[in-house]
């Protein structure tokens, strides 16, 4: 699966963000590839954005449903946007809320993706 991401990045110069599922693009529609898609180790190898919250502290004032939105998810249904960016980013959580955790990841990704 590796060689053949690689290939596809490199004949179409696809953007390291730019590999993400079809829950990604249609929150409450689409739940494919589910929790158990290996998104970390696809991102370990350049296909896909991760984050590390080492040391990471979201704001007081974070704002959980703008980062979501500027990550990428269309946050019209904030529960179904919630539920996708926990099936790609935080696999063992079924809940459709965000917790502390929850935003201190948002926060990482949210940086790099401005």
């Amino acid at each position: 699966m590796l060689q053949l991401l690689d290939r596809l990045k490199k004949a179409y110069n696809i953007p390291t963000a730019n590999f993400i599922g079809h829950a990604d693009i249609a929150p409450g529609r689409k739940v494919d590839p589910n929790r158990y898609f290996p998104w970390k180790k696809l991102s370990e190898n350049g296909f896909g954005l991760w984050y590390d919250t080492t040391g990471v502290k979201a704001p007081a004032d974070f704002n959980a449903m703008q980062a979501l939105r500027i990550i990428g998810y269309d946050i019209k249904k904030p529960e179904a946007a919630i539920q996708s960016f926990k099936i790609h980013f935080v696999q063992s959580d079924s809940t459709k809320v965000i917790n502390e955790e929850d935003k201190k990841i948002l926060f990482d990704l949210m940086k790099k993706y401005q």
